[in-house]
Protein backbone atom coordinates (compact mmCIF):
# COMPACT_ATOMS: atom_id res chain seq x y z
CA UNK A 1 0.00 0.00 0.00
CA UNK A 2 1.77 3.18 -1.06
CA UNK A 3 1.39 6.26 1.32
CA UNK A 4 -1.48 8.17 -0.93
CA UNK A 5 -3.67 4.91 -0.63
CA UNK A 6 -2.57 4.49 3.31
CA UNK A 7 -3.72 8.68 3.60
CA UNK A 8 -7.27 7.71 1.76
CA UNK A 9 -7.78 4.85 4.24
CA UNK A 10 -7.07 6.72 7.60
CA UNK A 11 -8.69 9.46 6.35
CA UNK A 12 -12.13 7.02 5.96
CA UNK A 13 -11.50 5.63 8.63
CA UNK A 14 -11.37 8.79 10.54
CA UNK A 15 -14.59 9.56 8.71
CA UNK A 16 -16.50 6.50 10.14
CA UNK A 17 -15.69 6.61 13.10
CA UNK A 18 -16.70 10.97 13.49
CA UNK A 19 -20.01 9.66 12.07
CA UNK A 20 -20.38 6.49 14.74
CA UNK A 21 -19.82 8.98 17.60
CA UNK A 22 -22.71 11.33 16.23
CA UNK A 23 -24.75 8.58 15.10
CA UNK A 24 -25.06 6.86 17.85
CA UNK A 25 -24.59 3.71 16.44
CA UNK A 26 -26.88 0.87 15.51
CA UNK A 27 -26.53 -2.11 17.65
CA UNK A 28 -30.40 -1.51 19.54
CA UNK A 29 -33.41 -3.58 17.10
CA UNK A 30 -35.64 -6.56 18.54
CA UNK A 31 -35.87 -9.86 16.63
CA UNK A 32 -38.67 -9.58 14.10
CA UNK A 33 -41.03 -12.81 15.07
CA UNK A 34 -42.21 -12.37 11.25
CA UNK A 35 -39.05 -13.00 9.73
CA UNK A 36 -37.98 -15.98 11.67
CA UNK A 37 -36.19 -18.39 10.16
CA UNK A 38 -35.78 -15.96 7.01
CA UNK A 39 -31.84 -16.11 6.64
CA UNK A 40 -32.22 -19.89 6.36
CA UNK A 41 -33.97 -19.25 2.62
CA UNK A 42 -31.18 -17.90 1.62
CA UNK A 43 -28.95 -19.20 -1.12
CA UNK A 44 -24.92 -17.52 -1.54
CA UNK A 45 -22.06 -18.08 -3.40
CA UNK A 46 -18.70 -18.90 -1.20
CA UNK A 47 -15.49 -17.69 -2.07
CA UNK A 48 -14.61 -20.27 -4.67
CA UNK A 49 -17.99 -19.70 -6.22
CA UNK A 50 -20.22 -22.47 -5.50
CA UNK A 51 -23.86 -22.84 -4.22
CA UNK A 52 -24.17 -22.64 -0.59
CA UNK A 53 -27.55 -22.75 0.67
CA UNK A 54 -27.77 -20.80 4.46
CA UNK A 55 -30.01 -23.75 5.14
CA UNK A 56 -27.19 -25.97 6.06
CA UNK A 57 -26.46 -24.22 8.84
CA UNK A 58 -30.05 -25.00 10.21
CA UNK A 59 -28.80 -26.15 14.11
CA UNK A 60 -25.89 -23.97 14.34
CA UNK A 61 -25.74 -20.15 15.53
CA UNK A 62 -24.02 -17.42 12.97
CA UNK A 63 -22.06 -14.43 13.10
CA UNK A 64 -22.58 -12.50 9.38
CA UNK A 65 -20.29 -10.38 9.29
CA UNK A 66 -19.52 -8.16 5.96
CA UNK A 67 -15.41 -7.49 5.97
CA UNK A 68 -13.10 -5.82 4.02
CA UNK A 69 -9.00 -6.50 3.46
CA UNK A 70 -7.36 -2.89 3.34
CA UNK A 71 -9.72 -1.65 6.38
CA UNK A 72 -8.37 -0.02 9.86
CA UNK A 73 -11.26 -2.82 11.28
CA UNK A 74 -9.41 -5.68 8.83
CA UNK A 75 -7.12 -7.34 11.99
CA UNK A 76 -10.78 -7.76 13.17
CA UNK A 77 -10.50 -11.12 11.01
CA UNK A 78 -8.20 -12.22 13.68
CA UNK A 79 -10.87 -11.98 16.80
CA UNK A 80 -13.32 -13.21 14.13
CA UNK A 81 -10.79 -16.46 13.57
CA UNK A 82 -10.79 -17.04 17.80
CA UNK A 83 -14.15 -17.26 17.98
CA UNK A 84 -14.92 -19.77 15.32
CA UNK A 85 -11.92 -21.93 17.14
CA UNK A 86 -13.34 -21.45 20.45
CA UNK A 87 -16.70 -21.63 19.90
CA UNK A 88 -17.28 -24.27 16.33
CA UNK A 89 -17.39 -27.36 17.99
CA UNK A 90 -20.14 -25.80 20.48
CA UNK A 91 -21.87 -24.92 17.23
CA UNK A 92 -21.29 -21.58 15.84
CA UNK A 93 -20.28 -20.85 12.64
CA UNK A 94 -18.89 -17.60 11.63
CA UNK A 95 -19.16 -16.49 8.23
CA UNK A 96 -17.86 -13.19 5.93
CA UNK A 97 -19.51 -11.45 3.02
CA UNK A 98 -16.58 -9.40 1.63
CA UNK A 99 -17.69 -5.92 0.58
CA UNK A 100 -16.43 -3.06 -1.17
CA UNK A 101 -19.12 -0.07 -0.34
CA UNK A 102 -16.83 1.85 2.07
CA UNK A 103 -13.83 3.20 1.17
CA UNK A 104 -13.32 0.87 -1.53
CA UNK A 105 -11.10 -0.93 0.60
CA UNK A 106 -12.28 -4.35 -0.35
CA UNK A 107 -10.77 -3.86 -4.54
CA UNK A 108 -9.60 -7.72 -4.89
CA UNK A 109 -11.15 -10.29 -6.52
CA UNK A 110 -12.54 -13.52 -4.84
CA UNK A 111 -9.49 -15.44 -5.03
CA UNK A 112 -7.21 -12.42 -3.78
CA UNK A 113 -9.45 -12.23 -0.91
CA UNK A 114 -9.54 -16.19 -0.27
CA UNK A 115 -5.57 -16.06 -0.48
CA UNK A 116 -5.43 -12.56 2.12
CA UNK A 117 -7.54 -14.11 4.41
CA UNK A 118 -5.79 -17.53 4.55
CA UNK A 119 -2.11 -16.37 4.50
CA UNK A 120 -2.54 -13.26 6.74
CA UNK A 121 -4.98 -14.09 9.47
CA UNK A 122 -5.21 -18.30 8.96
CA UNK A 123 -8.65 -17.54 8.27
CA UNK A 124 -10.49 -20.95 8.52
CA UNK A 125 -14.14 -20.01 8.89
CA UNK A 126 -16.47 -19.74 5.85
CA UNK A 127 -16.13 -17.19 3.48
CA UNK A 128 -18.38 -15.87 0.67
CA UNK A 129 -17.32 -14.17 -2.61
CA UNK A 130 -17.79 -10.15 -2.60
CA UNK A 131 -21.33 -8.82 -2.47
CA UNK A 132 -22.92 -5.64 -2.25
CA UNK A 133 -24.50 -4.94 1.05
CA UNK A 134 -25.38 -1.31 1.00
CA UNK A 135 -26.69 1.18 -1.63
CA UNK A 136 -27.52 0.16 -5.24
CA UNK A 137 -27.26 -3.10 -6.35
CA UNK A 138 -27.60 -4.46 -2.93
CA UNK A 139 -27.96 -8.18 -2.64
CA UNK A 140 -30.99 -9.64 -1.45
CA UNK A 141 -29.99 -11.19 1.64
CA UNK A 142 -28.42 -7.92 2.77
CA UNK A 143 -31.33 -6.02 1.76
CA UNK A 144 -33.28 -8.34 4.23
CA UNK A 145 -31.04 -8.23 7.21
CA UNK A 146 -30.78 -4.36 7.13
CA UNK A 147 -34.40 -3.97 6.52
CA UNK A 148 -36.66 -6.91 7.33
CA UNK A 149 -35.19 -8.31 10.16
CA UNK A 150 -35.50 -6.52 12.86
CA UNK A 151 -32.51 -5.11 13.48
CA UNK A 152 -33.32 -2.35 10.47
CA UNK A 153 -30.61 0.40 9.01
CA UNK A 154 -27.88 0.52 6.32
CA UNK A 155 -24.76 -0.84 7.36
CA UNK A 156 -22.76 1.80 8.45
CA UNK A 157 -19.04 0.31 7.40
CA UNK A 158 -16.80 -2.86 7.22
CA UNK A 159 -17.11 -5.54 9.87
CA UNK A 160 -20.92 -4.94 10.93
CA UNK A 161 -22.16 -7.86 12.90
CA UNK A 162 -25.52 -10.08 12.79
CA UNK A 163 -25.93 -12.53 14.91
CA UNK A 164 -28.40 -15.36 13.97
CA UNK A 165 -29.96 -18.40 15.95
CA UNK A 166 -30.26 -22.11 15.05
CA UNK A 167 -33.51 -21.30 13.95
CA UNK A 168 -32.41 -18.73 11.31
CA UNK A 169 -34.08 -16.18 13.09
CA UNK A 170 -31.31 -12.83 13.85
CA UNK A 171 -31.19 -12.06 17.47
CA UNK A 172 -28.53 -9.10 17.55
CA UNK A 173 -26.83 -6.32 15.66
CA UNK A 174 -23.20 -5.14 16.16
CA UNK A 175 -21.75 -1.90 15.31
CA UNK A 176 -18.14 -2.68 13.08
CA UNK A 177 -16.37 -1.28 16.11
CA UNK A 178 -17.58 -3.39 18.27
CA UNK A 179 -14.77 -6.35 18.79
CA UNK A 180 -15.67 -9.57 17.99
CA UNK A 181 -14.25 -10.71 21.37
CA UNK A 182 -15.78 -8.12 23.62
CA UNK A 183 -17.78 -9.62 26.50
CA UNK A 184 -20.91 -8.43 24.78
CA UNK A 185 -20.94 -10.22 21.27
CA UNK A 186 -19.21 -13.23 23.54
CA UNK A 187 -22.16 -13.06 26.06
CA UNK A 188 -24.91 -12.90 23.23
CA UNK A 189 -23.25 -15.91 21.88
CA UNK A 190 -23.47 -18.00 24.36
CA UNK A 191 -26.58 -17.27 25.12
CA UNK A 192 -27.32 -17.74 21.81
CA UNK A 193 -25.74 -21.73 22.03
CA UNK A 194 -26.98 -22.48 25.06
Amino acid sequence: MNAADKLKLGFATTMFRAKRLFSGGRDMGKANPAAAGRVHEFTMKTIDGKDKALSSYKGRVMLVVNTASECGLTPQYEGLQKLHEKYGQRGLSVVAFPANEFGQQEPGSNDQIKQFCSTRYRVTFDLFSKIVVKGAGIHPFYKFLTSESGFNGDIDWNFAKFLVGKDGTVLARFSAEEDPLSSKVTAAIEQALA
